[in-house]
């Protein structure tokens, strides 16, 4: 520091004045934006903290829905996106933003709804026939409305039904960008259906009001997917270290890991291999 530099930070000191010390993330570190319900189910954060324990690389995360996940990647301050919008995904590679995107798990949706089923939809093989169900019974439907890849499904599923569904019976949960648990918890508070991933279901059921009364549908899986952010479009990504972090988190290690993710606690696992595995149906 040169001594013209160290005065006049003495002299803001003596004036209380507080000096901000701009620090910078670790040549090796790895960071992720990623969709809310891995990290919240914890399988995130095992993945990153077993990679760090292997190779040195340090591994931050922050969550967000899949829509604005992918909108704050195109900044430039993630190093990789953890993502589940096909179509948002295909759009931010052919935009250059990202590259070499990668089948990571997978787990499914399910329909969940009050106990008693008033729209009687429980058993339906079709998501998308168990919708038209419930805007003719004008049931209470709640939604995150807040374009995650949650919300993606939902409106997917809305728009093969051919119905757009509306107010009041409609509900757009205020706060759907916490995530799907707080989403979840909201609609179990209103006695409502929802479309919900089975990992934050399995996390809740025990005190949930609410059942699985749609599942299976092909329509219905949840597919996650990693992808780097491209270094030719942002120079500083960390490109080497995220490199790595692919590969490991495609290997047979880290897919044994999610393999058996959650079983312990729940009776079976929370989200499937998917690098170089079968489709769940």
């Amino acid at each position: 520091m040169s001594a013209k530099k160290f005065v006049m930070m003495l002299c803001l000191a003596t004036l209380g004045w507080a000096v901000p010390l701009a620090t910078a993330a670790p040549a090796d570190a790895v960071r992720i934006s990623s969709t809310i319900g891995p990290v919240d189910a914890g399988i995130i954060p095992l993945l990153a903290d077993t990679f760090s324990k292997k190779t040195g690389i340090s591994v931050t995360y922050e969550k967000a829905g899949t829509g604005k996940t992918l909108e704050k990647a195109k900044t430039g301050s993630f190093d990789m996106v953890i993502v589940h919008a096909r179509k948002l995904e295909d759009a931010f590679v052919a935009e250059g933003y990202g590259l070499d995107r990668r089948d990571l798990m997978y787990n499914d949706f399910v329909i969940l709804g009050p106990k008693n089923d008033p729209a009687g939809i429980r058993g339906m093989k079709s998501a998308s026939e168990a919708f038209r169900r419930l805007a003719a019974a004008k049931a209470t439907v709640v939604s995150r409305g807040d374009k995650s890849g949650t919300h993606i499904k939902e409106l997917e599923i809305w728009a093969k039904a051919g119905v757009t569904p509306q107010a009041p019976w409609y509900v757009i949960y205020p706060d759907g960008a916490k995530g799907n648990k707080a989403t979840t918890l909201f609609a179990d508070a209103e006695n409502a259906y929802v479309l919900m991933d089975r990992a934050t279901w399995l996390t809740l059921k025990t005190s949930s009001r609410l059942d699985v009364l749609v599942e299976k549908d092909p329509l219905l899986l949840n597919y996650i997917a990693l992808i780097r952010v491209n270094p030719e479009k942002f120079p500083q990504v960390h490109a080497a270290e995220a490199l790595r972090l692919a590969d490991w988190l495609t290997s047979p290690e880290a897919q044994d890991i999610i393999r058996t993710f959650g079983v312990d606690k729940y009776g079976e696992p929370l989200f499937f291999p998917n690098a170089k595995t079968e489709k769940l149906m």
